[in-house]
């Protein structure tokens, strides 16, 4: 029973096509490709990025058990990656002062200390909503993390699955995906619904497939591209598409909004999940990032041997667009994001 569905890189290329409230411009792609280049160049972008950091599992502890646990951890904070923001104040949701994502890993973090079996499906298929408000409890005590009750049946939904087919655990599912990443991508999106981030557009199915692709891509960032995260067509994986890179995009001059839909997105209306203009800022978004990374790629054919290309994909280049944001907020706040509450992104 495969599902029929354009991949992401061929939805961004559909959407292009056909969309109507954006526009690609290509001098703010070579401009992109500029800024990755001297990344590169500077070391700055890289594969480790993502284990270095406190609050991400390290599988390289030593011990057999963290090894295998550190793919049931990254599961777990990729079923409930989304969706940070509140009404209002962005950033209202704090854990240990981190926002957003890292106040997600810092919660995590904080539960596995507390002792609490979070990474073991067995805890969270069944866990209520109560004993997750109190996992997520924030520095202020009464901001809740958003869309509590889609946590609990997202956890539920996937730790389901992982013990009645994969002997609870997420390794048995890298597995079965053979080194493909692809494959890994395709079992993911069909064992596990609540990471089905697809839209009706244009007449065909897109898959834009935000929190799949970061949990395919998480998994070889944290154990840093060997073992159960070697993958030979990693390069298959797109960026993920959400509702900060967007804005870093626009910054550079490669992404532009119409004036009608600035205005729009400016009001802070929320969006339904489908609705042609969010899917066409996403699309956008994984078209743009896979023609920065063509270009990167043939520069550093032509230029650069010295720089092994292996590491060079859409997945670094995310998460350093991403990071960028954090780092040049203020530059980026008159720059609205389009606002959607959805367990996609």
């Amino acid at each position: 029973a495969k599902m029929s569905f354009l991949s992401p890189r061929e939805s961004g290329e559909y959407i292009i096509e056909k969309a109507q409230h954006v526009r690609v411009l290509p001098a703010g792609i070579e401009k992109l490709t500029q800024e990755i280049l001297k990344a590169l160049q500077e070391k700055r972008m890289s594969v480790e990025n993502f284990s270095q950091h406190e609050l991400h599992p390290n599988p390289e502890s030593g011990e057999k058990e963290d090894y295998v646990r550190a793919a049931d951890w990254v599961f777990v904070l990729d079923t409930l990656n989304f969706c940070f923001w509140t009404p209002n104040n962005y950033t209202k949701y704090k854990v240990n002062g981190y926002t957003g994502y890292f106040a997600l890993c810092a919660a995590v973090k904080r539960a596995i200390d507390e002792g609490l079996d979070i990474t073991n499906p067995k805890y969270y298929s069944e866990i209520d909503l109560k004993t997750l408000q109190g996992i997520f409890r924030s520095d202020d005590g009464e901001t809740e993390i958003p869309l509590i009750q889609k946590r609990v049946e997202c956890l539920h939904e996937v730790g389901k699955v992982l013990l009645s087919k994969y002997e609870g655990r997420f390794e048995n599912v890298i597995k079965a995906a053979d080194n493909s990443a692809v494959r890994l991508l395709e079992l993911i999106v069909e064992e596990f619904p609540c990471f089905r981030d697809q839209a009706e557009f244009a007449g065909k199915r897109v898959s834009i497939l935000k929190r799949a692709q970061i949990l395919v891509g998480d998994i070889w960032c944290c154990y840093q591209g060997k073992g159960l995260g070697f993958f030979h067509d990693i390069d298959k994986i797109t960026m993920f598409a959400d509702y900060r890179v967007p804005q870093v995009l626009v910054l550079f001059g490669s992404l532009e909004y119409t004036p009608e839909l600035l205005e729009f997105l400016k009001t802070d209306t929320i969006l339904e999940n489908g609705d042609p203009r969010e899917v066409e800022i996403r699309g956008a978004s994984i078209y743009i990032i896979e023609r920065v990374r063509d270009e990167v790629v043939r520069v550093l054919k032509e230029k650069h041997p010295e720089i092994a290309l292996e590491n060079v994909n859409s997945i670094v280049i995310d998460q350093y667009l991403w990071d960028y944001r954090r780092r040049h907020n203020a530059d980026l706040e008159h720059i609205p994001f389009h606002k959607v509450v959805s367990v996609y992104y």
